[in-house]
């Protein structure tokens, strides 16, 4: 199959309110799925919310409790995985029949992270994705993601694979991606300012691969009253005002950045178009230099404690981090 329909969901999430987001999230699936897409991405964070404008409490040396009031609503409304919401979530991609990646704030234990699940036309949970690195006040409430979620997953339509937002400015994620053989490069974000077109252009055109970028779209009347927002109480502020956009591995627009509001954004892609592009440029193979520059990615999970039993070897030695 060298031919499909894509769908990028331009939309809000409902803040702090997860099985409303869930709902919202099979009822979008759902009109994209009858305009015949196969592959369906959301935007970062839709699940249960981007707190845009919030410091909680944080300042150099100290923090509030409104602070630690107002993390403890972003953590209760919050997905765990696996858990009845992810389960709600691979419904909907089995009843649609199409894969589905979808940003949410995963919690794990204390922490919570900012993710991209990938379910499967079979509705199962493939993959996710931690964003590795959270971009300035973000590392005060989202944890940093390992090497061990960096998937790049085969689907009806291509290879699949997801970077979150700011990502996409790590060069060496990007190299990465495309030495997995990413072809659908989807970029969830909310990142709503001019420069991030100019990007999602350039990754188009320097991975030859088609890239698919999901903003929300976000006004503070979606927020809750009590949300003490940097953007006044106008319910028709626009807080996150879109950009969606889907690009070609030329770097052309298939669907312009839209900025007006929530829509689904479709269109019919082409992967002949992918070895077409890589046939002057193929920046994984031709035209990389591995005699000269080579990445390491270390796709161990990290964690805080391992346990070794004497049947076990000694993990640190294993790594090399012992005498």
């Amino acid at each position: 199959m060298s031919s499909g329909i894509v769908s990028v969901v331009q939309a809000g999430a409902v803040p702090y309110d997860r099985q409303r987001c869930l709902e919202k999230a099979a009822d979008l699936a759902a009109d994209a799925a009858r305009q015949g897409a196969k592959l369906v991405v959301f935007p970062e964070a839709f699940v249960s919310a981007y707190p845009k404008g919030l410091d909680f409490g944080a300042r150099v040396g100290m923090r509030l409790p409104e602070g630690r009031d107002e993390y403890l609503r972003y953590f209760e409304s919050a997905v765990d995985v696996p858990s009845p919401a992810t389960d709600m979530l691979a419904q909907v991609a089995r009843k649609n029949q199409i894969t589905l990646l979808i940003g949410v704030i995963e919690r794990a234990g204390g922490t919570l992270y900012c993710t991209v699940l990938f379910f499967s036309p079979e509705g199962e949970l493939v993959a996710r994705h931690r964003k590795l690195m959270p971009t300035a006040m973000e590392r005060l409430i989202w944890g940093f993601g390992d090497g061990s979620t960096l998937p790049v997953v085969d689907t009806p339509l291509g290879r699949v694979g997801s970077v979150i937002c700011w990502e996409n400015y790590m060069p060496m994620l990007r190299m990465a991606m495309y030495a997995k053989g990413v072809q659908l490069y989807c970029a969830s974000t909310v990142d709503d300012r001019d420069s991030w077109i100019p990007t999602m252009r350039h990754i188009a055109f320097e991975g030859r691969c088609f890239v698919l970028s999901a903003c929300q779209y976000i006004k503070r009347g979606a927020y809750p009253a009590s949300y003490p927002s940097i953007h006044g109480d106008d319910p028709q502020t626009v807080v996150i005002r879109g950009g969606s956009c889907i690009i070609n591995p030329l770097g052309e627009f298939l669907v312009d950045p839209d900025y007006e509001g929530e829509k689904i954004l479709t269109t019919e892609i082409d992967r002949e178009q992918i070895p077409k592009g890589k046939y002057d440029f193929d920046v994984a193979g031709h035209y990389a230099r591995p005699d000269i520059f080579r990445l390491y990615v270390n796709e161990r999970p990290q964690t805080a404690a391992v346990f070794s039993r004497g049947d076990r070897p000694d993990p640190f030695v294993e790594n090399g981090s012992g005498s």
